[in-house]
């Protein structure tokens, strides 16, 4: 493909409107999360806050269908995540469109970073206990057996089983005020490793359910390209020359596109844009859908100062393997 678009001497083309069109509606798309908070990037949430506010509900939790309710009323909409809440709350979704949306990802995100916030949860109780440097404040800091298993169903969190060991060792009679202080110095260093992996799944799991929407729509657009097409490119630069060729779009959830060289594809109801990169070249292709989604036509321009027309027609619909 770009070794075809390439073969052409370095001269300006025209600017192609078409190709700036396309470029702006993604760049508007891709801003839609900034406008809701402002024109700006969205905040990080304030997971002290966050846990704060739910401490009650926090320390009982210990299943699912808790953590799930927990994310739909409170936690999702006060980390500017009511539309992954939304998704999840809804009722009767079908089942074709539940895997489109993938919801089974998200509701699985959403306890993921419930999960995290118990385990911050926990750092904090214990590092506020530690503040007092006194075995018997350290020693009301407990977690509850059933909520250790979701947790580490829900993380896993590898400090989790240390913090708690640490914690027992607190039961057993000290030889010395040394063995009380070395215990006390170990859950220290415990509980600092548990809020740090905690605030990463956190930060994780929050971007993943941010940034939901645009995977879904990647994935739609995937699925509208996937097929075999046969492609003919007239490239006004090179003595106004054709090649043809034949590409297999893969079908959605595929890693990677699949095409060597294609680096990325955004589609936007019928506007396809396409980036090529391959040793050091670029090229940008944009088009259009026409006849129910069987062809496409637009234009492309690369780095190498080519430029010209594009038109492909599906010539074999998508194998799903």
């Amino acid at each position: 493909m770009l070794n075809a678009l390439f073969s052409s001497q370095n001269r300006s083309g025209p600017q192609v409107s078409l190709f700036l069109a396309i470029i702006l509606i993604a760049c508007l798309t891709s801003a839609t999360t900034w406008a809701a908070e402002g024109g700006k990037v969205p905040a990080i949430p304030d997971w002290s806050q966050l846990v704060q506010t739910s401490g009650d509900r926090l320390e009982k939790l210990d299943s699912d269908q808790q953590a799930i309710d927990l994310f739909i009323g409170a936690i999702g909409p006060a980390a500017s995540l009511t539309d992954a809440a939304s998704t999840i709350a809804a009722k009767g979704i079908p089942s074709r469109m539940a895997k489109e949306l993938f919801l089974p990802d998200v509701t699985r995100s959403a306890q993921r970073l419930i999960a995290a916030l118990i385990a911050l949860q926990v750092s904090d109780r214990l590092t506020k206990a530690l503040a007092d440097n006194a075995k018997p404040a350290i020693g009301t800091v407990s977690v509850a057996p059933s909520q250790v298993d979701w947790l580490t169903a829900n993380g896993p969190f590898p400090s989790l089983t240390e913090t708690i060991h640490q914690l027992t060792m607190l039961d057993s009679p000290p030889t010395g005020a040394s063995d009380l202080n070395g215990n006390i110095g170990s859950i220290a260093v415990s509980a600092g490793r548990l809020g740090l992996e905690a605030s990463q799944q956190a930060m994780t799991e929050w971007w993943r359910l941010k940034t939901w929407k645009d995977r879904v729509r990647v994935a739609r657009g995937q699925s509208r390209l996937c097929g075999t097409w046969q492609w003919a490119i007239h490239n006004h630069q090179n003595h106004h020359q054709e090649h043809k060729l034949s590409l297999i779009f893969p079908p959605s959830g595929k890693d990677g596109t699949g095409i060597a060289g294609l680096s990325e594809i955004v589609v936007l109801g019928d506007a396809v844009y396409l980036r090529w990169e391959m040793e050091g070249k670029t090229q940008e292709d944009s088009l259009l859908f026409s006849k129910e989604g069987n062809r496409l036509e637009g234009t492309f321009v690369n780095s190498q100062g080519g430029w010209g027309s594009i038109s492909g027609k599906r010539t074999a619909s998508c194998t799903v393997q």
